[in-house]
């Protein structure tokens, strides 16, 4: 066997670890709130999961580097033991150290290219697009695993966000990547999303500002059909 050979082999097994886990992000994609008590982040996170939160995205904007190193590491314990996929938001070198199954970028995390040289083949790789199918487009081509679009409705997290349309997220299904939907989403308007074609709601306030966790990740949860389509989608290209 050549070693161009040998080479790809390892890279063909880590895309399609990669795949089964992109696989894995349908419903409710619960995203982290700045929270310095490391203790109440993890208890509020498991009951997100209770609920039936698909993936948790830790995400601290508000946290120095010692910080969210011990809640990213608090939390792939949580991961190890209770399930769910587990992304970092901004840090592919955090992910990769903690085990994480992916890390999140935005516009100003730098490219694909350098976050999969960070977290390798087998984690995967989302990006923020925006209002932008472009972006999308040129981020699948790249390698991402999923694409993201929003602010959908207004957010008290971003206010300033620009706002998505709707079609966006039945145009991105031809991508055959997930599609995540997020901003000021709610167990109210997810359906909307849902039946738009977003696979997963990206939510941080309608979850974990409310009094009982479980319960909203539970009816935000709910408005999802079981999956049944695997990743990626049949003719799409990857």
């Amino acid at each position: 066997m050549s070693a161009a050979a040998t080479d790809a082999a390892p890279r063909a097994a880590g895309s399609a670890r990669a795949r089964q886990r992109a696989g894995r992000l349908a419903g409710l994609y619960a995203v982290t709130p700045d929270l310095a008590d490391t203790a109440l982040l993890v208890a509020r996170v498991e009951a997100a999961l209770a609920g039936g939160a698909s993936a948790i995205q830790y995400r601290n904007k508000g946290a120095d580097a010692a910080l969210r190193r011990a809640q990213a590491a608090a939390l792939a314990r949580v991961h190890a033991a209770r399930g769910g996929l587990l992304i970092v938001n901004d840090d592919a070198a955090l992910a990769a150290a903690v085990g994480a199954d992916g890390v999140h970028i935005g516009a100003d995390d730098g490219d694909v290219a350098a976050a999969r040289a960070l977290v390798g083949p087998d984690r995967l790789v989302g990006v923020s697009c925006y209002d932008d199918f472009a972006v999308a487009e040129a981020a699948v081509a790249a390698g991402a695993d999923y694409v993201a679009f929003g602010s959908f409705f207004a957010s008290s997290v971003k206010p300033e966000a620009r706002r998505a349309d709707v079609a966006l997220l039945a145009r991105a299904r031809g991508l055959g990547v997930p599609v995540v939907a997020i901003g000021g989403i709610t167990a109210g308007n997810a359906p909307d999303l849902v039946r738009a074609g977003a696979d997963a709601v990206a939510v941080i306030t309608a979850v974990f500002g409310a009094g009982d966790v479980a319960a909203a990740a539970r009816a935000i949860a709910a408005t999802f059909p079981p999956p049944s389509v695997p990743f990626p989608r049949a003719g799409a290209a990857r």
